[in-house]
């Protein structure tokens, strides 16, 4: 895709810094603060039952009330978290900021396990179930509920900001967008005579996208349709499945280049603590490090950005703990096992390298092909087709579980007995991720990265002020599975 429309040019650079200002300073050490004091908090505990957490996820309670399996919710939840984050935006933050942005999104991980866990707590100790069965949870209720009424405008600002992730940021531009990049990638590079161009808006583009793009678009309308439970239904099919075969590839490259793996592991904690000696001074301060690496991981795992409790508000389960430890799995799974992967394929290919001039899933295609270099000239088609696959099916259930997400953050705002808002609401979201091909990479991520942010904060408030709840049924839950 080339864009020449300087509107394109201007939007990109406004979105670069209102992104750049809402990701400051007092964002990233908000986060990282709010994981610190949970972690303190909990004194480990949720870590040290990660094994039981793995477990819980494949037994149900019996006669408990929610909508969907505990392994239904997670699934959910890591629909909407696994997906160009995990490939796309691992290379990003490594490109722009260095091999050491992997290791601050980890040590954001880490800490995040614990800000995931305090949240599905939340969600399922503030939830309410309908007559009908319907579960309503999320951080907008964990905030009205919990901290009282007078705090609901907090709430308000939650659901806006998460209505606008979903239709301008995570759930749907960043997705389609990084379909449509790895379909033209894997055709530019392997068949130049599938590549031919049309132009929109004085804008060319490869005929391929626009059809990848209009092909994910009516996918994603005929699942939507079907609300959570269809939701569920085909993440619990196609998330595991991707999860072990993107997982699989990475292993597979790094067992062939395993003796490469100690040097790379230096150049992520060399890059962490001075970036600008491993980069040559291309990339900058450890400041945009950080940062680049923080949201990234943030964007990857939603830790403290309120989005996963609301899908784990659904799952069958009496015992809010319980769903705590499920729901931090799923950054565990995300970030600290796939991202790092991801990761660590891409720093000891050299694919991050500025000199090569390479973004966005472009460096994850690259170092893959590196990594399969033995292959010969059919490394390049293995290394496009595996990442274009991965991105398609990743980036497919993140659509649907935003969609999701926002839809939930909707309902709180007007209320759910008003089913022509969503169906309305629904078409607008197709809409948007119609649109997602044609926008540039840097002005989708910058979106993407300004919804997030705008969710975080009032989530971060409500689970800072609720955290000695979470403490307080951690203990007793804890206590009573000790005896």
């Amino acid at each position: 895709m080339t864009a020449t429309a300087t509107w394109l040019d201007i939007f990109s650079i406004w979105v670069e810094r209102i992104d750049d200002f809402v990701w400051g300073l007092p964002l990233i050490a908000a986060i990282l603060t709010t994981g610190v004091i949970l972690t303190l908090l909990l004194r480990l505990k949720h870590l040290k039952n990660l094994g039981d957490a793995f477990k819980n996820i494949f037994h149900n309670e019996d006669d408990s009330a929610g909508e969907v399996s505990a392994f239904g919710s997670l699934c959910t939840a890591l629909s909407a978290t696994i997906g160009t984050g995990n490939i796309v935006g691992v290379a990003t933050a490594i490109g722009t900021g260095g091999p050491g942005a992997l290791f601050w999104m980890e040590v954001a991980a880490l800490f995040g396990m614990a800000t995931k866990y305090a949240e599905g707590l939340l969600a399922v100790k503030y939830r309410e179930i309908t007559p009908a069965g319907k579960v309503l949870g999320g951080p907008f209720y964990y905030i009205e509920k919990g901290l009282g009424l007078k705090w609901k405008p907090l709430a308000v600002i939650f659901a806006v900001s998460g209505i606008g992730a979903g239709l301008l940021g995570i759930g749907t531009l960043t997705q389609v967008n990084g379909i449509t990049s790895a379909v033209q990638n894997f055709l530019t590079t392997n068949f130049a005579n599938l590549s031919s161009e049309i132009t929109i808006f004085n804008v060319q583009y490869q005929l391929a996208v626009v059809i990848m793009g209009a092909f994910i678009t009516a996918c994603v309308a005929l699942v939507i349709l079907g609300g959570l439970k269809r939701i569920a239904k085909v993440s619990t099919v196609i998330v595991p499945f991707m999860a072990i075969f993107y997982v699989t590839s990475c292993l597979f490259v790094l067992i062939i280049n395993i003796t490469e793996i100690p040097h790379a592991v230096k150049i992520v904690l060399d890059g962490a603590f001075n970036p600008q000696a491993i980069t040559g001074g291309a990339i900058g301060t450890i400041l945009i490090t950080m940062q680049k690496g923080i949201a990234r991981g943030i964007f990857s795992n939603e830790a403290g950005l309120g989005s996963a409790p609301i899908a784990a508000a659904a799952a069958k389960t009496n015992e809010p703990a319980r769903q705590g430890l499920v729901c931090m799995t799923g950054t565990f799974i995300d970030t600290i096992l796939i991202c790092f992967m991801t990761g660590i394929v891409i720093v000891l290919s050299g694919a991050w390298e500025p000199s090569l001039g390479l973004q966005g899933v472009d460096i994850t295609i690259e170092a893959f092909r590196r990594g399969l270099a033995f292959l010969g000239p059919y490394g390049n088609i293995v290394s496009s087709a595996m990442i274009m696959l991965s991105l398609t099916f990743f980036a497919f259930t993140t659509i649907l579980g935003w969609n999701y997400y926002s839809e939930k953050c909707l309902e709180y705002l007007i209320g759910t007995d008003r089913p022509k808002s969503v169906v309305a609401f629904r078409i607008c979201y197709v809409i948007m991720v119609f649109a997602g091909p044609y926008l540039t990479v840097s002005a989708v991520w910058g979106i993407a990265d300004i919804m997030n942010g705008l969710m975080a904060f009032p989530n971060l408030i409500a689970l800072l002020m609720l955290s000695p709840v979470v403490v307080k049924v951690s203990r007793e839950y804890f206590a009573k599975k000790s005896k």
